[in-house]
């Protein structure tokens, strides 16, 4: 099977270079979604999305591409595609490649907030050598929401730190090499849960999952750390919290995104906010250059592509 690809880089000199040989008889064009775009848009049939391109650029033509058989996506959520999907054509996240990086910020969030090492950041412009009493991941009840491969992979960098005790929650409880508490039980947990890790994937049935509701159930102290998609959490109801000082927030992403300058998160003593870098490491290169590499073998030989979300 031949066929012709869309790839996010420059030239074809920096594509083979960054993916190696391409499968023979597949046809390659280049498309960053700069608005120039290449000759080959009816004939396209696998496009290669570049990362952290919002939808429009890359799909405004989609109704000229008519061989279009899949896009592949270079970040783990997918939902703002959803839209602009034509019938017929396969969506594909990038599941895997961004586990270490997110999981990485996702602990740095946490021990920031939790050690206050935002607040002694803000001291250093003016020399204030104000020392205080911080809080430990040591013995901290963690609650993680969302427990798939980046839920994993949080709790595998957590290992060493003590921690009291780890409950994770998914749409479905599991059993197996650890046990998984279903979303329902979430209100129950929610009380015991000292450090919750938010990273369940945005969807209409967890869009506000974390509410005025649940941000009440946590104890008085709690951090929420949230590194999946700022409508999870309903913003509103968590500067409330914040503001009453509550509980902290380490948050990766906010709704809305990008947060405006004058917003009351940006200046809410306890909160802690990084601008949606959770996958934007070193670590994001090799790991998407292989997934790359093995969804094009896959297309070019005819066989079914990997992590197909809709």
């Amino acid at each position: 099977m031949a066929g012709c690809i869309w790839l996010p880089y420059t030239d074809l000199a920096e594509a083979a270079a960054a993916l190696g040989p391409f499968p023979e008889d597949l046809t390659v064009d280049c498309f960053l979604a700069d608005g120039e775009w290449p000759d080959s848009i009816a004939e396209v049939e696998f496009l290669v999305a570049p990362y952290m391109k919002p939808p429009i650029p890359v799909m405004s033509r989609v109704a000229e591409m008519k061989s279009l058989k899949a896009v592949q996506l270079l970040s783990a959520g997918y939902d703002n595609y959803l839209p602009f999907l034509p019938e017929g054509v396969q969506l594909c996240n990038a599941a895997g490649v961004h586990d270490a990086s997110t999981a990485e910020l996702a602990v740095a969030l946490a021990l920031a907030s939790t050690r206050h090492l935002d607040l002694y950041a803000r001291n250093m412009p003016t020399g204030s050598w104000r020392n205080d009493f911080t809080t430990s991941l040591a013995d901290r009840h963690v609650l993680i929401i969302g427990y798939g491969r980046i839920g994993a992979a949080i709790e595998q960098r957590l290992a060493g730190f003590e921690l009291g005790s780890i409950t994770r929650v998914a749409r479905r409880a599991r059993s197996g090499d650890v046990p998984v508490e279903p979303i329902e039980n979430l209100h129950s947990l929610l009380p015991q849960a000292e450090v919750v890790f938010v990273i369940t994937p945005l969807t209409p049935s967890t869009e506000h999952l974390i509410g005025a509701a649940e941000l009440a159930l946590l104890p008085d102290g709690a951090l929420v750390v949230n590194v999946a998609r700022g409508k999870v959490v309903d913003t509103e109801a968590l500067l409330a919290e914040t503001r009453s000082g509550r509980i902290r927030a380490a948050l990766d992403v906010t709704d809305p995104e990008p947060l405006p300058a004058d917003h009351g998160l940006w200046r809410t003593p306890g909160v802690l906010i990084s601008p949606h870098v959770g996958g934007q490491s070193s670590a994001f290169w090799p790991r998407m250059e292989r997934m790359v590499r093995g969804q094009l073998t896959r297309f070019a030989a005819g066989e079914p592509l990997l992590n197909v979300v809709a």
